[in-house]
């Protein structure tokens, strides 16, 4: 029997329900139905047309390993499991619904939904402002549907897509999500399925594009029962969690199809715009034709089918500009890829850390090269790596270049979770200065060096990505957080922890990941944007979104002036027929400087020192005539932006 079928259940006309799963260990596999009444079906060997995934022309051959069946009488709703030789009873691997989480049976589920986005096409790449979120953590209910009713607010600040960590099935309520286990199935506590469908639906008709993240380096520990069907992972490399996916190994064909299948599944059923693709840098194939490069171009391939604007955003530590080079020059051909360097830059300049990865930064002229170049690390010597780093991305589109401030890694992965408005506040504490406001109000100075951080983002011409609350100075930590059963995967978990902080110099343990009050310490607190700095802090990303929108996306970076001592970066933008010049001041004192500045008349659209932006009033004069030197006297932590006036 030859069939090219979708893998897991996938409901037929007429009550019927078709079955394809790859087990290649076994010698028989059954379908077990647990509801509405138990029954079985035994499923028949089936050679499946060989995945060729993107354009690549070869020999039609046909894999073995396959399991398929018919059964008829099958609703929507219908739980089932698969029995592998009469004795594993397991979920499915592909299954799309995990109603009783990871140990549960799967369930049969309806791929039809009433969408409402049919004129949406997406939108280019250059015009992503991504607001990433944890679907768990944004609202009390920690829902789609609760996050649908959000919508408006993230509309009205400006951002263009949201970006969701995974919703893959993982164990028990609480997780950051790079634990899951059931790639295809969305999270029972989030709303499943319909409920991810719902919230896609509702971000299109509001003009938002919708960015998930997916996971394919590894799968979490618990409920991962892959291997018992066939060789999804291997020994021959590790990861920092566990064995490595099978991606260039024996059987590695299938094992590639099924996650290009999985990468499908979010684009085609769930009309998800762009997947960011999670750590690439342990994903280890060293085939011809890597993975990469075979979803890359199996995803082109479905945009132009689709008339849609679908990219893959690649999150990764190497510095390697081949996971962005086009295909026909060798590279990856992925859209566009982190650059932590510009954080860790930005980072250091604000907070003095020097722990970790930190040790590397610390000079002005290292972010003045990110915004020239994007990688501060293209070949140099690292510190922390013991070697050189990095590939030069000189060159590199900037809509290439994903950057911030602060994300989910940034901040979470921080013993105490915080947020860089609890970094710096601590920061004054410890340098002796004023800290009698409390932390959900954060003191003037902390104040300040948010808005520089938020102005050098947005300003910036990358894809710049907000994590949530930054928008409005949010206080409550974003921590680790588990809801494992086994008690000894829990230990583990904790005495991971602890080890991975040792290079950043712990001197107390972090909250307890198992802890459901570690979980609801890290929800939003919504009411925070409505109050003092907090309020004015979303009015300011607000006002630099506006301003980003009208001028930097069509504008190129023509010159980086770096002023060490004195603590300025003048960043002069053209094109689109308007000059700007972005002038950032990081020194925590005010004084009197003397820069080179262009010729001609330059109005200020922004100053974060004056007065309705919190500030108490700035030096900088409302115009600028530019001469060879000039004198400007910006207030501490300051961002002011520039537009050339032609007619003046």
């Amino acid at each position: 029997m030859k069939v090219s079928v979708k893998l897991g259940a996938t409901l037929k006309e007429g009550s019927r329900c078709e079955f394809l799963v790859w087990a290649p260990k076994a010698d028989r596999v059954e379908v077990q139905i647990v509801s509405p009444f138990e029954r079985r079906l035994p499923l028949e060997r089936a050679s499946v047309r060989r995945w060729e995934g993107g354009k690549r022309k070869g020999e039609k051959r046909t894999s073995a390993g396959y399991f398929r069946g018919v059964l008829e009488g099958v609703e929507p709703g219908t739980l089932y499991f698969y029995v592998i030789d009469g004795r594993l009873r397991r979920p499915d691997p592909a299954s799309r619904f995990q109603p009783q989480g990871v140990h549960g049976p799967s369930q049969v589920t309806d791929s039809r939904f009433q969408w409402k986005d049919n004129s949406w096409s997406g939108f280019p790449l250059r015009d992503y402002i991504i607001y990433e979120l944890h679907a768990g953590a944004f609202t009390p209910e920690g829902t789609f549907d609760a996050l649908i009713g959000r919508l408006d607010e993230l509309y009205a600040l400006g951002v263009t897509a949201i970006e969701l960590m995974p919703v893959g099935q993982f164990p028990g309520g609480r997780n950051w999500g790079y634990d899951g286990t059931y790639p295809f199935a969305v999270q029972n506590t989030y709303g499943g399925p319909d409920g991810l469908k719902r919230l896609v639906n509702a971000c299109h008709q509001k003009g938002l594009a919708v960015v998930l993240d997916v996971v394919y380096n590894h799968l979490g520990p618990e409920g991962n029962y892959l291997g018992d069907f066939g060789p999804y992972f291997t020994d021959r490399y590790l990861t920092p969690w566990g064995m490595a996916v099978n991606f260039d190994g024996p059987d590695s064909d299938e094992i590639r199809r099924y996650f290009v299948e999985n990468a499908l599944y979010w684009v085609i059923e769930c009309h998800i715009d762009a997947l960011r693709l999670d750590a690439l840098h342990a994903i280890v194939d060293q085939s011809p034709y890597p993975f990469l490069a075979e979803l890359s171009e199996t995803i082109a391939q479905e945009a132009e089918r689709l008339n849609r604007h679908i990219y893959l955003i690649a999150e990764s530590d190497l510095n390697d500009v081949r996971l962005i080079r086009p295909r026909e020059l060798g590279g990856i051909g992925l859209d566009a890829v982190w650059n932590d360097d510009f954080h860790h830059a930005l980072h250091t300049l604000l907070t003095g850390e020097k722990a970790g990865y930190y040790q590397d930064f610390g000079r002005l002229e290292q972010l003045a090269k990110a915004f020239r170049e994007g990688f501060i690390y293209s070949g140099e010597y690292s510190v922390f790596r013991r070697r050189r780093h990095g590939s030069c991305s000189r060159g590199i589109p900037a809509h290439q270049l994903v950057v911030f401030a602060q994300n989910h890694d940034q901040v979470g992965n921080r013993l105490r979770g915080d947020r860089l408005s609890i970094i710096s506040n601590q920061r004054e504490a410890k340098n002796g200065k004023s800290a009698t406001e409390t932390v959900s109000t954060f003191p003037e100075s902390v104040f300040e060096s948010l808005k520089l951080a938020a102005g050098a983002v947005l300003l910036s011409p990358f894809i710049p990505l907000l994590f949530m609350g930054e928008e409005y100075g949010e206080t409550a930590p974003f921590l680790y957080f588990v809801s494992h059963s086994d008690p000894n995967l829990v230990e583990s978990v904790r005495k991971g922890r602890l080890e991975e902080f040792a290079a950043f110099g712990r001197t107390i343990d972090p909250p307890d990941p198992q802890a459901e009050e570690t979980f609801r310490r890290s929800k939003l607190q919504h009411r925070l944007k409505l109050v003092g700095r907090h309020k004015v802090l979303l009015r300011f990303y607000q006002e630099l979104l506006r301003l980003r929108k009208i001028f930097i996306t069509f504008n190129n970076i023509e010159e980086v002036l770096c002023y060490e001592r004195e603590k300025v970066l003048l960043i002069r933008f053209s094109g689109g027929g308007r000059g700007l010049i972005n002038l950032l001041h990081f020194n925590r004192t005010a004084g009197s400087l003397t820069l080179s500045w262009p010729s001609g008349a330059w109005i200020k659209e922004l100053d974060s020192a004056e007065e309705h932006w919190g500030g108490h009033g700035s030096n900088i004069p409302p115009m600028i005539r530019g001469s060879a030197e000039i004198s400007l006297d910006p207030s501490p932590r300051s961002i002011a932006l520039f537009v050339y006036q032609e007619s003046l």
